[in-house]
């Protein structure tokens, strides 16, 4: 088969994947999670060491992380989610729109779910999608926090040569398997469920109460879909933020254990710091979320919205 043959075929399997409803979902998606990755990541650095640290504000921390490792040391471990976020935005939002349906029980199609339905699809979408986030999280804390453990034990200089997302996963499954890339499975579950289920419920409820009729309609303003989308940020990690705190401490974990378990990550936590160390780094996590998910999803959005037009994109309004 000649390779004019074979782009022919890819192309044309391109163009019907683009006309389904499945690819618009999964290419807006996409967009929505890089816009939001650029956006937020050096923010993300920062919570993620502020939760390893026993103290230290997050401008201490930031001051310190680029007068000893430069600014770009705030973007280290970028490419495992900015690689993911295609594919991960794209299905949170596929398994979303397939799921708040099933749970909506009215007989019309033509009027907005109930929020009922929209927070139980949230759920649902936050348990399912914890199976693709959880790894990739996984490498991302070890990539940010890889200095930090280098020069708390000697004994881990080696992570210093890890200079990659692949170079990482290689290497946990080499020393720790499958069980090890999947550390911390159980817990993003838990933290992932609820935090969507208020995600994109008050994603919902708020643009309604910013631009009445506009989830019938469609024609919210961006500013409408910018704030509501900032305030669903916060709202999902204002109610699941002490056990994203236990989450990275017990994945920051390399081969030689701190903790035995979840619930002993939490106790020894507790006890080293008080209850105070399940909300460090909350401030941080609230600004990033704002920002992160007032860029999701216009661009998601408007990206969706451009491909159902198959022409132009629609007008916005910016008011």
């Amino acid at each position: 088969m000649s390779g004019y043959m074979v782009d022919g075929i890819l192309d044309h399997m391109w163009q019907d994947f683009l006309a389904s409803r499945f690819g618009k979902e999964f290419v807006a998606g996409g967009c929505g999670g890089i816009a939001g990755v650029l956006s937020g990541y050096p923010l993300d650095t920062l919570r993620v060491r502020q939760q390893h640290s026993k103290s230290g504000s997050a401008f201490s921390i930031l001051r310190n992380v680029i007068s000893a490792e430069g600014p770009t040391a705030l973007y280290r471990g970028i490419a495992a989610p900015l690689a993911s976020v295609t594919f991960q935005n794209a299905m949170v939002f596929q398994i979303n729109s397939i799921l708040c349906p099933a749970f909506n029980s009215s007989a019309s199609t033509k009027d907005p779910a109930p929020y009922k339905a929209v927070a139980l699809g949230g759920f649902a979408t936050g348990a399912v999608q914890s199976l693709i986030l959880s790894p990739i999280e996984l490498v991302k804390i070890r990539l940010q926090l890889q200095n930090i453990q280098a020069y708390a034990n000697a004994k881990s200089h080696q992570l210093q040569s890890h200079r990659g997302p692949i170079d990482v996963a290689k290497a946990i499954m080499k020393a720790e398997g499958l069980r090890g890339i999947y550390r911390g499975l159980g817990i993003t579950v838990l933290r992932d469920a609820p935090s969507f289920c208020f995600y994109f419920s008050t994603y919902e409820y708020m643009r309604e109460k910013l631009h009445p009729g506009c989830r019938k309609s469609g024609e919210e303003s961006m500013r409408t879909m910018m704030l509501a989308g900032g305030l669903a940020g916060v709202a999902s990690w204002l109610f699941v933020y002490p056990l994203d705190v236990v989450k990275t401490r017990w994945q920051a974990q390399s081969v030689s254990l701190k903790y035995n378990g979840i619930v002993d990550c939490f106790q020894k936590s507790v006890r080293e710091g008080g209850y105070r160390v399940l909300w460090r780094g909350l401030g941080t996590a609230v600004v990033r979320a704002f920002l992160v998910n007032g860029a999701i999803f216009p661009a998601y959005e408007i990206a969706l919205r451009f491909l159902q037009s198959n022409e132009t994109i629609p007008a916005v309004s910016a008011i």
